[in-house]
């Protein structure tokens, strides 16, 4: 083989290690992405369960309460109770003003 054949296959086999060694390198980063996204993703289960139905006030546990078909929760310790978005309008706003006290009184036992 003379020297062009030579310089031509040693051309080639650069320019396929080159491509090889940048599909593997895009290869690593997208594993590198995924398991990134994955460690996100668990953290912030590891969290949820840690706070999810938890006292905002004092972090005893939370417990479901139905109140005229809205479940509102219930803090086992503090007494505190919380609504989740639109239930508080929905309990007091709309409702007619004899019902609205009749839920607050509910909720405070009175």
């Amino acid at each position: 083989m003379d020297d062009t054949g030579r310089r031509r296959e040693d051309e080639w086999f650069q320019m396929n290690e080159k491509k090889l060694l940048e599909e593997a390198r895009q290869a690593r980063l997208k594993r590198e992405e995924e398991r990134k996204a994955k460690e996100r993703e668990e953290a912030l289960e590891r969290l949820r369960e840690l706070h999810f139905m938890k006292c905002p006030k004092c972090g005893h546990d939370l417990h479901a309460q139905d109140l005229d078909g809205i479940e509102v929760d219930r803090c086992s310790f503090c007494e505190g109770f919380f609504v989740d978005a639109g239930e508080l309008e929905e309990l007091f706003l709309k409702r007619a003003q004899g019902e609205r006290r009749g839920v607050l009184r509910r909720l405070l036992g009175i």
